[in-house]
């Protein structure tokens, strides 16, 4: 049987042909934050292994999380569980049939990053400055 089929476009548009708006940049930023919660979650399992390894393992890598390293990469995965939060609400109101309105869906968006951006901010200056460090 031939392919009578000519056309020769794309069948669906290139990414060249998006136009980027905000409900596709946090579409993104869900699976990416999904990632890093997946490789941060290495660092509550090193942190559970030096434990058991006794004082000398646990030091050391305490030292290494309170490195700029270390801080870096535990103030990234606050902000990615504080985003993946944020976003997993809204997807629940989602699932309930709500919140599809661009106008609506637009305003969550901004508040989701708002929100994950103000509350990582706001538990690492909890942790630096409200507890003595």
């Amino acid at each position: 049987m031939a392919n009578d089929w000519n056309d020769t476009r794309p069948l669906s548009p290139h990414i060249m042909n998006w136009k980027w708006h905000i409900t596709m940049a946090t579409s993104i930023f869900h699976r990416a934050s999904g990632v890093a919660l997946y490789i941060g979650s290495f660092l509550i399992v090193g942190w559970l292994v030096a434990i058991t390894m006794g004082e000398a393992a646990y030091n050391s890598y305490a030292g290494f999380l309170g490195s700029p390293i270390g801080l870096i990469l535990l103030f990234a995965f606050t902000a990615a569980v504080m985003y993946h939060l944020a976003n997993g609400i809204r997807h629940l109101f989602w699932d309930a049939g709500t919140g599809y309105k661009p106008g609506t869906a637009n305003l969550t968006a901004w508040l989701v990053i708002l929100f994950a951006a103000v509350s990582s901010v706001a538990i690492w200056a909890f942790i630096l400055f409200g507890m003595g460090g």
